[in-house]
This record gives C-alpha cells, sequence and structure tokens, in this order.
C-alpha cells in the first residue's frame, strides 16, 4: 500500500492498465528539474516530490487518469522532461506526476505552421519538419531532451528569438488543444491570444495536450566563437551582428571573459571576450568582414555537415548551457535572468558589468522583444550561492532598470510574471481547473473553493 494523504491506490485500481511508475526513487526523480541551479529553490524544494507517476500514450489514457483524479481530489502535476529551472515539475502538495513525454506524435508541418502532440522533444519536431524544408522558430539549449508542451508551459523562447522573439510574441503560438480537470474531461480548443494564456504558468491552468506553432524557413547554419580582446568591441560586434537586416542568424550570444574559458572542450583562446552566433552558411563572407573591421579572431567554426557529423553544437553552449558548464567546473555559482531595455541596453550591459566586476560575468542574448523591439536578454553567472547578496544584485540591476525575471522562485507571480499576473490567467485556471488540482500551490493567487488535503509527510 501506498503511504499518501491521498487515495493513490484506488487510482490505480481503477487504472490498472497505465504505465504507473512507483519505485520511490524514480517518483523523485521525475519530481525534479533543474531548480538546483538556484540556491533558494534547492533549498525551498528539498523533500518534495509526488506519491506515483503515470505515463499515459493516449489521449484517452490521459482522460481517464484526469477524470479519477478530479473524482479523487488528487493533484496533479505535469511534467515534460524536466528541462527547466524553476522546480515546475516539483509538487508542493504530493500527489500525482504527469509525464506527458509518451505523448509524442508528430502530427503535420505546412508551410509556415506546424503541430504536434506535447509531449514530442523538440530535436523530433525539427527532425520531422526539416525534410519538408521548415524547422521551429526558437530551440531551447535543451531541445534534444525537452518537450514542446514543457517549453510552452515553463520557457520562454531560445535560438531563433533573436528574429522571432519569445515564443509570446504574437504568431508564433497559434492554437493549442487543452483538457480540463473535471470527473468528466473536457477538450477545449484555444487559439491566438487566448492560447497564450496557459503559457509560462507551469502547468497550473490546463493541461495542454497538442501546439500548433508558426515555422521557419530551415537553413544549414554556421556556426561560430568570435574573440575578442577588448570587452566593448566583442559586445558591439554582437550587438551588430544580430541586428544586421541583410543577415540570417539565428543566434548570437555575447559573453565576457572569463565564460567560455569553462567550454573545455571547444579548445578556445582563453582570457577572451567572446560572441557565439549562429548564422546561415551563405553570410559567412560578410560576418567575416565585419569581424576584420572590429578586430576580433574567429577562434571556432563548424559547417552544418561538421556538426551532423559531430553531434556537437553550440547550441548547447548559450542560453543556460551556458551556466551548466560553469557548473561543471565551479560550483560555488548561481545565475539570474534578466530583460534590458530596448532604448538603452548596450549602456546598461557596460555599467553593471562595471559595478558588479568580479561578481557578475556578463552573458546575454541578443534577441526580440514580443513587441518587435532589437534588445538583449541576461542569464548572468553571479559568483557566489550566498542569498543575501543574491538578492542584492537582483535588486541594484532592478534600480538601474533592468527587469529581473526572479529564477529562484517556483511561484508564478514571483517570477516572469513579476508580482503582475495576468487576470485572465485566473479566469482560465477556474474554466479548466475549478478544484484547484493543477500544480497547486505554485499559482498563490488562487485560492481552492475546499483545502487540499494536509500535505503528506515525504521521508
Amino acid at each position: 500500500m501506498t503511504t499518501s494523504a491521498y487515495p493513490i491506490d484506488t487510482l490505480r485500481a481503477e487504472l490498472p492498465a497505465l504505465d504507473w511508475i512507483t519505485e520511490p526513487h524514480r517518483v523523485e526523480n521525475l519530481s525534479r528539474d533543474f531548480a538546483w541551479y538556484s540556491p533558494v529553490l534547492e533549498r525551498t524544494l528539498a523533500g518534495k516530490h509526488g506519491d506515483i507517476a503515470v505515463r499515459p500514450r493516449s489521449e484517452d489514457e490521459i482522460r481517464a487518469v484526469v477524470g479519477a483524479c478530479a473524482r479523487l481530489a488528487i493533484p496533479i502535476t505535469l511534467r515534460g522532461t524536466g528541462t527547466g529551472n524553476y522546480g515546475q515539475c516539483t509538487p508542493l502538495h504530493g500527489g500525482l506526476i504527469l509525464d506527458m513525454s509518451a505523448y509524442n506524435a508528430f502530427l503535420w508541418a505546412r508551410p509556415g505552421v506546424g503541430r504536434a502532440q506535447a509531449g514530442i522533444r523538440l530535436a523530433a519536431f525539427d527532425d520531422a519538419a526539416r525534410p519538408l524544408g521548415w524547422e521551429l522558430r526558437w530551440l531551447p539549449s535543451t531541445f534534444r531532451s525537452a518537450t514542446l508542451g514543457g517549453l510552452f508551459g515553463g520557457g520562454f523562447g531560445g535560438a531563433g528569438s533573436l528574429r522571432y522573439g519569445p515564443l509570446a510574441a504574437p504568431g508564433n503560438i497559434l492554437a493549442v488543444r487543452a483538457m480540463t480537470v473535471e470527473p468528466e474531461p473536457q477538450i477545449i480548443e484555444l487559439r491566438g491570444p487566448e492560447a497564450l494564456v496557459m503559457h509560462h504558468v507551469y502547468g497550473t491552468n490546463g493541461i495542454v495536450l497538442e501546439l500548433e506553432v508558426g515555422l521557419a524557413p530551415a537553413h544549414d547554419w554556421l556556426e561560430g566563437v568570435a574573440t575578442f580582446d577588448d570587452f566593448d568591441a566583442a559586445l558591439r560586434f554582437g550587438a551588430d551582428l544580430g541586428r544586421a537586416p541583410g543577415l540570417v542568424t539565428k543566434e548570437v550570444s555575447f559573453m565576457a571573459a572569463p565564460i567560455t574559458d569553462y567550454f573545455t572542450k571547444l579548445g578556445l583562446p582563453q582570457g577572451r571576450h567572446a560572441v557565439v552566433f549562429l548564422a546561415a552558411e551563405f553570410c559567412e563572407e560578410t560576418i567575416a568582414q565585419m569581424l576584420a573591421e572590429r578586430g576580433g579572431t574567429l577562434s571556432y567554426r563548424a559547417t552544418a555537415a561538421e556538426v551532423a557529423a559531430s553531434r556537437r553544437t553550440l547550441l548547447e553552449y548559450v542560453w543556460n548551457h551556458t551556466t551548466l558548464h560553469a557548473f561543471k567546473v565551479e560550483k560555488n555559482l548561481t545565475y539570474i535572468q534578466s530583460a534590458y531595455n530596448p532604448s538603452c541596453y548596450l549602456e546598461q550591459v557596460r555599467t553593471l558589468a562595471q559595478r558588479f566586476a568580479g561578481e557578475v560575468q556578463m552573458h546575454v542574448e541578443f534577441l526580440r522583444t514580443k513587441e518587435g523591439e532589437y534588445s538583449c536578454s541576461g542569464l548572468e553567472i553571479i559568483c557566489t550561492r550566498d542569498e543575501t547578496r543574491l538578492a542584492e544584485i537582483m535588486q541594484a540591476y532592478r534600480d538601474s532598470g533592468v527587469v529581473i525575471n526572479n529564477p529562484h522562485t517556483c511561484y508564478v507571480e514571483e517570477g516572469k510574471q513579476n508580482l503582475k499576473l495576468n487576470p485572465q490567467v485566473l479566469a482560465m485556471k477556474q474554466r479548466f481547473d475549478p478544484q484547484g488540482l493543477l500544480n497547486p500551490g505554485k499559482l498563490k493567487s488562487w485560492a481552492p473553493a475546499q483545502p487540499l488535503a494536509q500535505e503528506p509527510a515525504h521521508a
């Protein structure tokens, strides 16, 4: 018998044919993501995990287990493959882990748009769409294992946001097929802005089954690392490269020294500032000219064919994979997530880099905002895990006019929503999850009509 505050054994008995996961160590693993990036989350989520997990393979199986949980008042925490950083898939109140990774079919693609089930891995989506001449508009650095539904539920964008903006930009997410949490679950198609109300709220206000997304023309991508002795020359080169309207670029990232020293397998020169980029191969001559004019050196280069043969891609050195490579070398680190002002982003980067020299290693990703403005977003590496000092640095950023999307909280309102929760999020939760069973506790503004069972004491 399972020890839980919820009728877990009854749930299993009702649906014996499902792929249940009951071994405690496996359930604990499925209750974790990369929240250990944060000393705050590492502390606050310690010991939290689900009571049981299930891996449904069809819509009928999802409907059956969701309906049973609604009847039995068992909390449900959605999970893709656990590549997030905010504890999205760590239950605060136990219950069921609904692992969507086996619900992963590619459905179709046509010019500029594609559709797939939520559990498809992003790399698998691209593999299916590329023969048709298309690819996803954005890829996080975790693209090999991250799922489409996981990116939608807790992600932002990634490589490709330089041209297409984040997922939240109009035209990127076209539709969502979602399920309600009720004794008789309903399937509802949300389109356009309504679909985005379920975006980046950690699966708290609906179960996403399928996503229809905008696609980009597929290119053969040249990958490179340009290095510089001068901080400002590197920063300016990165900004100009990403903004150049005649170039087709997918990724441009600026990393101040000593960040690329952590990339031990790339053979880069030590102690230099760097710009990591992906550009269509036909742009190489122009990029070389721009680089020569600015006094930089191309220290790493790989064609699309070489990347495919080696399976080593610079996509796994940018965005939050940069932080992961740093952790492999130095353990006493963490990071922040920042959004710079499009009107003065370069000035802000320079000023904050100087102010926190030795404490903050500057890493910014050039991109378009969801409104279409050119700017950059930071994933700065912080050279301490002291929570007090971390809070002071984040406040200094805010005081400088830089928005902090706090990655050291598991609550929707305190993270990317910045305490300004869209009221439509709560209305959608009432519509899709009237009992408040989805990832309970993460949406602090929600007041359930009936309290959950007492949180079980996990060993």
